[in-house]
């Protein structure tokens, strides 16, 4: 818990208040956030091409699919998205919600659900799977949900921000209120909570996908918070905690200094070791004089 506590203070010693001023403290951190979530669900993502659309809005070379070209495209301007919603200070209500939705799924529907009559932007008509044990609430049950779950993280401080955004993003996902893209509205809704509450974002990395459905199941199934919270502590810890080791290291300086006082300690207990010998000689000579 150190290293997050210092992640955390680190984190809101930036004073982040404007759009520029977040995304200079989330650097390329916004590439690796936007390649990892989509990639949870689309193993035809790729890091390099991820990167290509956020740096150059373009890919070269592309071999892929057209809908996982889609979706890394959405991913940023999702993410141009939420660096609007900060500068303007917007609460998350269902309209945001519901634009981060368009933005992550516009162009990927597929015919099956277009033909439902699902839309990005719109909550679901039908029913989908959404776990092993899980199908989410009944469509007719997911607006009144939404305002549930909105309402009860109101007012909550800076403090409990992680906790209140574990408890946001498992209820989020377990109320399944679209006909797809949830889990990436999701993570990208948690993050945007985090960051309005003066805490550092998260990477949920890819390869730790089983972890992370397993402590949502705990709370689907258990309605057991604290796997997910320790989760995403972790996830925060892996996200910031390279950077912050970096910064902790110490300057050259303090390295040549630190190595100085160490060998002038050395020293120092060389030199009373060599009068400690001088001594017993001393007192062995005289020992011999007196016999």
């Amino acid at each position: 818990m150190a290293l997050y506590a210092d992640i955390v203070t680190e984190w809101q010693k930036k004073n982040i208040l404007t759009a520029a001023d977040l995304a200079t403290a989330l650097n390329g951190h916004a590439i690796s956030f936007a390649y990892h979530s989509g990639k949870i669900e689309n193993d035809n993502i790729t890091y390099h091409d991820t990167h290509e659309i956020f740096d150059h809005d373009s890919v070269t070379s592309y071999t892929g699919d057209l809908k996982t070209l889609f979706e890394i495209r959405n991913s940023k301007d999702a993410y141009e998205l939420l660096l609007s919603a900060f500068q303007e200070h917007l609460p998350i209500t269902e309209d945001l919600i519901k634009r981060f939705h368009v933005e992550i799924t516009k162009n990927t529907y597929d015919t099956y659900r277009w033909q439902k009559g699902e839309r990005p932007g719109q909550y679901k008509i039908g029913d989908y799977i959404t776990g092993k044990n899980e199908v989410g609430l009944y469509p007719d049950e997911v607006p009144e949900a939404i305002q549930d779950l909105l309402s009860e993280i109101q007012n909550i401080s800076s403090r409990n921000a992680l906790v209140a955004a574990a408890y946001f993003h498992a209820s989020f996902e377990n109320i399944h209120p679209f006909a797809d893209g949830n889990g990436r509205t999701g993570r990208l809704l948690l993050n945007y909570f985090l960051i309005t509450h003066n805490h550092p974002p998260l990477v949920i990395y890819q390869e730790d996908r089983t972890r992370y459905f397993d402590a949502l199941e705990a709370w689907d199934t258990q309605e057991e918070l604290n796997p997910l919270i320790d989760f995403l502590t972790q996830e925060v810890e892996k996200t910031w905690g390279p950077r912050i080791q970096c910064q902790q290291r110490p300057s050259l300086s303090e390295t040549l200094s630190r190595m100085e006082s160490q060998f002038q300690e050395a020293q120092q207990q060389a030199e009373q070791h060599n009068r400690d010998q001088s001594h017993n000689k001393d007192d062995n000579s005289t020992i011999e004089h007196t016999r």
